[in-house]
């Protein structure tokens, strides 16, 4: 304790004065301190996790809706320029019909479409072989693909290009429209005015899509 003496006239007061004793925190109140900072990095921790999962999500769409879109542009590509010409396998007759969808003609799945198109560029015919290409469309494990050959008759040997469009599709079926009404077969020797395609995908259900045949009035017997 400090006694300090004020004169003040003829007036004397004495004044006392403690020395302020140093104070930290209490058990309770780091406790408190923790606790709220805890709640505080909890919460930032759930915002930014979901953020992140909020950003894989529309990733994963997008990429989804490129790998649909650029699917469905090539197989349109294909059927624009589909050909009236058959193809003929392993050296044998060639066959009867210019659309082929059985799992005899072309490919080894029963759901797949396969014919003959045009416009394969092949500038100055540099490369031995044709501006014409057999293409097939089939489903194999849940995959949606695209096969070629590099010649349009396939070779006894050959084997065939393949590339993955479409994935997780449980089902792939074709109709063919003959100016009246849909339908799942054709007349021999004849081609659509147009081509339905339908997919069962596991995330998006059934998408379907149309496509005109533009090849119907083409005169073509070679390539």
């Amino acid at each position: 304790m400090k006694i300090t003496t004020i004169t003040h006239g003829f007036l004397k007061k004495t004044v006392s004065f403690m020395p302020k004793r140093s104070q930290g925190f209490t058990l309770l109140e780091v406790l408190i301190a923790i606790a709220i900072f805890s709640v505080i990095s909890m919460a930032s921790f759930s915002i930014f996790e979901t953020v992140i999962n909020s950003d894989t999500a529309t990733k994963a769409r997008t990429d989804r809706i490129n790998e649909l879109q650029r699917g469905f542009l090539i197989i349109e590509r294909d059927m624009l320029q589909i050909a009236r010409r058959s193809v003929r396998l392993n050296g044998e007759a060639p066959l009867s019909d210019f659309l082929h969808t059985d799992n005899d003609s072309f490919t080894s799945s029963e759901q797949a479409i396969a014919f003959v198109r045009h416009g394969w560029t092949n500038p100055g015919l540099l490369l031995p072989r044709s501006d014409m290409q057999s293409v097939a469309y089939q489903l194999n494990e849940n995959t949606v693909e695209r096969v070629h050959f590099n010649f349009v008759d396939a070779v006894l040997g050959e084997v065939p290009k393949v590339r993955p469009l479409i994935s997780q599709v449980e089902k792939l079926n074709f109709e063919f429209y003959d100016g009246k009404k849909w339908q799942e077969t054709l007349q021999e020797n004849t081609l659509p005015m147009a081509i339905a395609i339908e997919i069962d995908t596991t995330d998006y259900g059934i998408i379907r899509r149309q496509f005109i045949v533009a090849g119907d009035n083409l005169q073509d017997n070679g390539g």
